[in-house]
């Protein structure tokens, strides 16, 4: 099996998901691929948004007590909840994540499907995932938590091209980078008072933060409409600013 490693996903955490489907779909001009019925199982119900060939997930609580849940409290509903990297070797990666004394928080196991997930608290600022679907060297192959196949025929790209890059702000950026780094094992390139590392497809970014709090606070789009998405943003009562929209607790940077 080849080697791959990529920044493939990330998971977002909002109340009203049928809302949000609706304004996802209409100002970014994406399609919804897939809701997973499994993971009702943690409480939770989702939607899965290909931006390209990456995913925006949002998960939204249907049970008190729910993981992401208390995520949404804690938070304040700012952030991003989770990172998602699919690779060859999940279990590998995440005995390394322990050996950095980062815990597992859970292990996912289906047909054809394999995840990793660390510990919140000792990733800072987001969960990070390590994960395996059978055939997924293909980026247009099957994909597990998109439904397997099939999920490409929701790929629109129009008005948003693709997932860029995500941004991790921190009183200590430099620090969390290097954090991040050695968990997924991908170089720390210093910029500023922060940095970046050049994770496949999607790269991560590091910077100061406004308050003491870490979070995946922004994701960078690619986008061949960025009048159409502001415009439809304000119809719909989301904020503007600092270039992109606020919307299901992180701001969407539109980059053109």
């Amino acid at each position: 099996m080849a080697d791959y490693f990529r920044l493939r996903q990330i998971c977002l955490v909002a109340k009203d998901l049928p809302r949000v489907i609706a304004d996802m779909q209409a100002i970014f001009g994406v399609k919804l691929a897939y809701q997973d019925p499994h993971v009702r199982r943690y409480g939770l119900e989702n939607a899965l948004f290909p931006f390209g060939l990456a995913f925006v997930e949002v998960v939204s609580p249907i049970e008190p007590d729910s993981a992401a849940g208390r995520f949404l409290e804690r938070s304040g509903g700012i952030g991003g909840y989770m990172a998602i990297f699919n690779c060859n070797d999940p279990e590998r990666r995440g005995r390394h994540a322990n050996g950095l004394g980062v815990r597992t928080a859970h292990t996912i196991d289906h047909k054809g499907f394999h995840a990793v997930q660390l510990h919140p608290r000792d990733c800072r600022a987001a969960m990070i995932e390590f994960d395996r679907t059978d055939g997924e060297e293909d980026l247009r192959g099957p994909y597990s938590p998109a439904g397997g196949t099939g999920w490409t025929d929701a790929i629109k790209t129009d008005v948003s091209k693709r997932l860029a890059e995500i941004i991790v702000e921190s009183a200590d950026p430099a620090g969390i980078g290097r954090h991040w780094s050695a968990i997924i094992e991908k170089p720390f390139a210093p910029e500023g008072e922060g940095g970046r590392i050049a994770a496949d497809m999607t790269a991560i970014r590091f910077v100061k933060g406004s308050d003491a709090r870490e979070s995946l606070r922004t994701l960078v789009i690619e986008v061949a409409d960025r009048t159409g998405i502001e415009k439809r943003a304000a119809q719909r009562g989301y904020s503007l600013a600092d270039g992109g929209v606020e919307f299901c607790g992180v701001r969407f940077e539109l980059r053109a």
